[in-house]
C-alpha cells in the first residue's frame, strides 16, 4: 500500500509541474502575441482582456515620450491603444486625420461625454466643455465679443500698464538684489493677473515669486491637476468610486472647485452691482456677458474657462522659449537686436506683428513644447479617418501636439531641434514667415472650434517678451534640461529657476 506522504508529495509535484507548463505555454503565446502586435506598427503590445494595459502602467511616468515613439513607428502616424477599464482609443500625429476631426466631419467627432465629465465638476457648462447648441451659443457671444475693438483696446492697456507698472519693477528689483527665482511662477502670475483684469475687471495681484501663492490660484491649480490626473487614469473607475466616496483627491477637488465657484460668483454679484449703479466702465468680458443677460451660473463657467485657458498656456510657452534662447546664444542675439529695432518706436498691436523672428522663436518652441499637449474627441457614429484607420462609434479619437512635433514626416529630420528658421521661407530675395497649415501645426485648434483667443495670445507673448529681451539677460542656474508636465494645459517641472541681468550694450554685441 501506498505511502500517503508519497501520494501527497506526487500530488504537489504534479500540480507544480502543470502549473510551469501552462505558465510557459502562456508565456509564449504571449510573446507571440506581443510580438505580431509590437510589428504591427497600430497599437502597442496588446494582450487579449487586458489590452496594453501593462504596458501602460509602465510608461505611465513617460505617456507623451511612449505615444511618440509609437507614432513614429507607424506608417501612419497613428496608434490604437486599447486597454482594460478604458474605451477605446486612437491617437494620430498625421495632419490629414487632424482635419478631418476638426473641420471636414467635425460633427461627428465632439469633445463626447466621457470628456465632459472628466472636467465637468470644474468648468461645467463653460465653452471648452459642452457640444452641441449649447456650444454654438456660447460661441457665438464669445466670438462677437473677442472681436470687438473696444474690447482690444482695453486688453492693450491693460497689457502694458501691467508689464510697466508690474512686471519690469520686480525684474529691476530682482536684478539689483542677484535673487534666483522662479521665472515660471512669476510669468503665470502675470498672466494670471492679465485674464482677471481683462475677464472680470479686478485688480492685480502680488507678483513677486517669493510671496504665497493667493489662495484662488491654488484653487485652480489643484482642480487643474486633478481633472487632468482624472483623464490619464490606468482605470477610470477608481476615480468615480472615489468621488462617491468623497474620499482623496475627489475631496479636494470638490473643495477647490467650490472655492472658485465661491470667489468668481461673488465677483459677478460685486459687477452687476456696479453695473446697476452705473459705477462700471463695461470694458471687461464680465461686464459684456453679464450685460448680455445671461444666466449667473452660464456667466460664471465661461470666465472659469476663460481664466483657465489664459492663465497658463501662454506662460508655459514663454518660459520654454526663455529656456531655449539660453541654450542658443546666437538666435537669442539675433532676436534682441530684431527688438531694439522695433523698441527705436512705440510698442503696440501693430508694430509688434513686425517682429517675425520673434514670432518664429514662439512657434516653435510651441511645436515642442506645446501649452496643451494632446487634445481628445469621442466618435458619435462609425467613421473612417483618411488613413484608413477604421473608428467605432464611442471611440476616443485624440489629436497629439506634442507628438506631431516630433514626427520626421511633418517636420523632416531636424524635428528635434530648435530650429526657427523652417518657420520662413524666401520670395522675392526676401525672408518671409510662411503660413503653416493649422492642422500640422494644431495649437490654437482649428475649424469650427479654433481658439478665440489666439490673436490676444500671440501679442501678449510678443509684448512681453520683447519688453523683458529689450532690457534683461534670463540665465537659468541649472544646466539640467527641464521636465514637461502635461496637465490640463502643460509646465515645466518644479518651475525654471534663473538669474536676472541688466542688459548691456556689451552683452547684445557678445
Amino acid at each position: 500500500m501506498a505511502n500517503p506522504m508519497s501520494l501527497f508529495m506526487l500530488q504537489v509535484l504534479s500540480f507544480l509541474l502543470l502549473y510551469v507548463l501552462l505558465f510557459y505555454l502562456l508565456n509564449v503565446i504571449l510573446c507571440r502575441f506581443r510580438q505580431v502586435q509590437k510589428f504591427s506598427g497600430h497599437r502597442p503590445p496588446t494582450y487579449p482582456i487586458i489590452g496594453c494595459l501593462i504596458s501602460f502602467y509602465k510608461n505611465r511616468a513617460r505617456l507623451l515620450d511612449w505615444y511618440t515613439e509609437l507614432l513614429a513607428e507607424s506608417a501612419t502616424s497613428t496608434i490604437i491603444v486599447h486597454r482594460l477599464g478604458a474605451r477605446r482609443t486612437i491617437v494620430t500625429a498625421n495632419p490629414k486625420n487632424v482635419e478631418y476631426m476638426l473641420k471636414t466631419n467635425f460633427n461627428n467627432f465632439p469633445k463626447g461625454q466621457p470628456f465632459t465629465e472628466i472636467l465637468g465638476d470644474f468648468l461645467g457648462y463653460g465653452i471648452f466643455n459642452v457640444d452641441g447648441e449649447l456650444w454654438r451659443t456660447q460661441r457665438k457671444l464669445a466670438s462677437h465679443e473677442f472681436t470687438a475693438k473696444s474690447l482690444r483696446e482695453f486688453f492693450m492697456i491693460t497689457l502694458e500698464e501691467e508689464v510697466e507698472k508690474g512686471l519690469l519693477p520686480i525684474l529691476e528689483s530682482l536684478a539689483a538684489t542677484a535673487e534666483v527665482f522662479d521665472l515660471q511662477e512669476l510669468l503665470r502670475r502675470f498672466a494670471f493677473n492679465m485674464v482677471l483684469k481683462v475677464s472680470l475687471g479686478i485688480d492685480r495681484s502680488c507678483l513677486d515669486p517669493s510671496q504665497p501663492v493667493p489662495p484662488l490660484t491654488r484653487a485652480f491649480d489643484k482642480a487643474s491637476e486633478i481633472c487632468a490626473k482624472r483623464g490619464a487614469a490606468p482605470l477610470f473607475i477608481v476615480w468615480k468610486i472615489k468621488k462617491w466616496l468623497g474620499i482623496g483627491s475627489e475631496r479636494q477637488l470638490k473643495n477647490a472647485v467650490e472655492e472658485v465657484h465661491h470667489y468668481v460668483s461673488e465677483i459677478i454679484i460685486n459687477k452687476k452691482s456696479m453695473i446697476k449703479k452705473g459705477n462700471n466702465r463695461n470694458e471687461d468680458l464680465l461686464s459684456r456677458l453679464i450685460l448680455a443677460g445671461h444666466r449667473e451660473e452660464v456667466i460664471r463657467d465661461m470666465v472659469i474657462s476663460f481664466i483657465m485657458a489664459g492663465r497658463d498656456t501662454t506662460s508655459a510657452a514663454m518660459t520654454w522659449l526663455f529656456w531655449l534662447l539660453s541654450c542658443n546664444a546666437d538666435i537669442e542675439k539675433e532676436v534682441v537686436k530684431e527688438i531694439k529695432l522695433l523698441m527705436e518706436r512705440m510698442l503696440d498691436y501693430d508694430s509688434l506683428k513686425e517682429l517675425n523672428l520673434l514670432m518664429a522663436c514662439l512657434c516653435e518652441s510651441m511645436r515642442l513644447y506645446p501649452p496643451i499637449a494632446w487634445d481628445s474627441k469621442h466618435a458619435i457614429v462609425n467613421d473612417l479617418l483618411p488613413d484608413n484607420t477604421p473608428v467605432l462609434a464611442g471611440d476616443r479619437v485624440t489629436y497629439f501636439p506634442y507628438g506631431m512635433g516630433r514626427m520626421e514626416a511633418v517636420w523632416g529630420e531636424d524635428c528635434f531641434k530648435f530650429n526657427p528658421d523652417r518657420w520662413f521661407v524666401e520670395a522675392n530675395d526676401r525672408r518671409v514667415l510662411q503660413e503653416v497649415c493649422p492642422y500640422k501645426f494644431p495649437i490654437f485648434q482649428a475649424g469650427p472650434r479654433v481658439c478665440l483667443g489666439k490673436e490676444m495670445a500671440i501679442i501678449q507673448m510678443k509684448y512681453v517678451m520683447a519688453s523683458i529681451l529689450d532690457r534683461f539677460q534670463i540665465k537659468p542656474v541649472s544646466s539640467a534640461k527641464p521636465v514637461f508636465v502635461p496637465l490640463l494645459t502643460a509646465h515645466m517641472a518644479g518651475g525654471l529657476e534663473v538669474l536676472v541681468q541688466k542688459r548691456t550694450q556689451t552683452s547684445i554685441n557678445k
